[in-house]
């Protein structure tokens, strides 16, 4: 058996009229992120992961932000064809430990849904995912409101 280990990080400005985006799901706030594609930051750090571990680049690269393909796209299908390439290298979704860095909203009444969805869109266990949420105790552009950010890390596994 072959393991490889990544690490993604993603960050997003938070604007007015803009739907919020976070781990596949949809979550009533005042403000969402802003990007390119729905800019779910999460996903966007557990697609990093899992392309750094496979050594097959990043999101920008195989999604660049350029593409008329990918204006307004929903990241769970980014999440999704990521998972496909690293296949294409032999490996499949470990697990993944990520933290979403946030004031608001809360995220942890949210993390059993984005967990379902994101189980869901990989292919694995929900027990496979793991989702941590902390603030920045108001301190830098997070704590500041204005933007998010996330990391994760990924083990991807070659039988």
């Amino acid at each position: 058996m072959n393991i490889k280990v990544g690490l993604g990080y993603d960050v997003h400005r938070l604007v007015s009229g803009r739907d919020l985006w976070l781990g596949g799901i949809k979550i009533e706030h005042t403000m969402g992120l802003l990007g390119h594609s729905d800019a779910d930051v999460l996903i966007h750090a557990i697609c990093d992961a899992l392309l750094g571990a496979a050594n097959m680049r990043d999101i920008g690269y195989h999604f660049p932000d350029t593409s008329a393909d990918t204006l307004n796209v929903d990241s769970k299908i980014l999440l999704r064809k990521t998972v496909g390439l690293i296949a294409t290298k032999g490996y499949r979704v470990g697990n993944i430990d990520a933290t979403v860095c946030a004031e608001r909203p809360k995220i942890n009444p949210h993390v059993p849904a984005m967990k379902a969805c994101l189980a869901e869109v990989m292919g694995v266990s929900e027990d496979d995912i793991s989702i941590k949420a902390t603030t920045t105790e108001r301190l830098g552009f997070t704590g500041r409101e204005e933007g998010m950010s996330a990391y994760a890390v990924a083990l991807i596994i070659k039988d």
